[in-house]
This record gives structure tokens, C-alpha cells and sequence, in this order.
């Protein structure tokens, strides 16, 4: 029923720097870990709702426009294309993480406006989870653990950025990694549009 291109698109996605995982860092430059978990509800809650938001509206107008979700799934390429383009440009740009006062209702509306969401909706999730009840708690229910680790990882990340203990960890590698994944992960999702022209 979930398929591994689900789970590594989302693992990919998530990874991706963005509003999100900067609140995350910088919370974990600031508190350390521990404290920084209590954010992770609040990220989860905040995809929850959005992405069941964007996907539910898509489910209902693909009714009436059968080529929505193709044409979505077009430009969410074409999106993760350019999201990679810019963290190869910005890799040695020096990322602010020095922001005060990182709380649940900032991470919450944070991620309940991140445009990830409308990515994940309409392009990573199957169009069979906004019409199958079944589907959508399957996704979802992954989907939301898939944040737990991730989270971790990004409050991880600036604990260890805060310490500069691990040289080859820096924003420059990771920011060029996740490019070359995102990159990876368009040409398949692109193809499989076109396929469906």
C-alpha cells in the first residue's frame, strides 16, 4: 500500500532545509535537544493540517479537472528542481540561526504555512488518499513518523553546528547533499507526470 518512493520522497523532502527545520536548529543551538522536543508536536500538527487542508480541496476540484493532479505533480518537480538548485547556489551562504525565543505556536504556524505542505498534497501523496479514507490514515500515519527522526535530526544538527566539534558536518556538504537527492528524486517524479499526459 506505501510505496518506498513515498517514504524516500518524504524523507527528502523533510530533510530539506526550510522555516521549519531552521526553527528546529535553532532551538537546538539554543536549548540543546531535550528541550527542543517539545517542538515536534507542534511541526506534526502543523503538516497534519495543512497538508489534510491542500489535500482535501485537490481531492474535491480534481473531480471536476482530472488533469489537476498531473499538472500539480508537474510544477512540484519543477519545484523540488528548483528548491535544489537554490541549496547548491546557497550552500556557502551563512544561515542565520541565531533567532530568540523559538516556542510551539511560532514552529506551529511556521510549518502550517510552509509551502512543503502544498508539495506533499499534491505530488507526494497518492491521489487515492484524498479519495480513500483507508489510504489517507496509511500515508499520514507514516508521514507523521517520519517526522519524529527528522525533527530530532534537525535540533541535533544545531546542537552539533553550536559545538563545531564535527568539521565535514557543516551547512555547505549537507545543504549539496540534499540537492543531489532532491535532484534525484524530480526526474522520477516528473516522469511519471508525463507518463499520465
Amino acid at each position: 500500500m506505501i510505496s518506498w518512493f513515498f517514504i524516500g520522497l518524504v524523507i527528502s523532502i523533510l530533510l530539506t532545509p526550510g522555516p521549519t527545520n531552521t526553527l528546529l536548529a535553532s532551538s537546538g543551538i539554543q536549548v540543546g535537544l531535550r528541550k527542543s522536543f517539545r517542538l515536534i508536536p507542534a511541526e506534526a500538527f502543523g503538516y497534519f493540517i495543512s497538508i489534510s487542508l491542500w489535500g482535501f480541496l485537490i481531492g474535491k476540484i480534481s473531480v471536476h479537472f482530472p488533469l489537476l493532479p498531473t499538472i500539480l505533480k508537474l510544477f512540484s518537480a519543477g519545484y523540488i528542481l528548483f528548491l535544489a538548485m537554490r541549496l547548491w547556489r546557497t550552500a556557502t551562504v551563512a544561515e542565520n540561526f541565531n533567532q530568540k525565543g523559538i516556542r510551539a505556536r511560532e514552529l506551529f504556524v511556521a510549518t502550517l504555512l510552509n509551502p512543503k505542505a502544498l508539495l506533499f498534497a499534491s505530488a507526494i501523496f497518492p491521489a487515492l488518499a484524498w479519495q480513500n479514507a483507508q489510504y489517507y490514515v496509511a500515508h499520514m500515519l507514516i508521514f507523521l513518523l517520519l517526522i519524529v527522526p527528522i525533527a530530532f535530526f534537525w535540533t541535533f544538527l544545531g546542537s552539533v553546528l553550536a559545538s563545531n566539534k564535527i568539521s565535514w558536518l557543516n551547512q555547505a556538504n549537507l545543504q549539496r547533499t540534499a540537492s543531489l537527492v532532491l535532484v534525484s528524486f524530480s526526474i522520477p517524479l516528473s516522469y511519471s507526470a508525463i507518463l499520465k499526459l
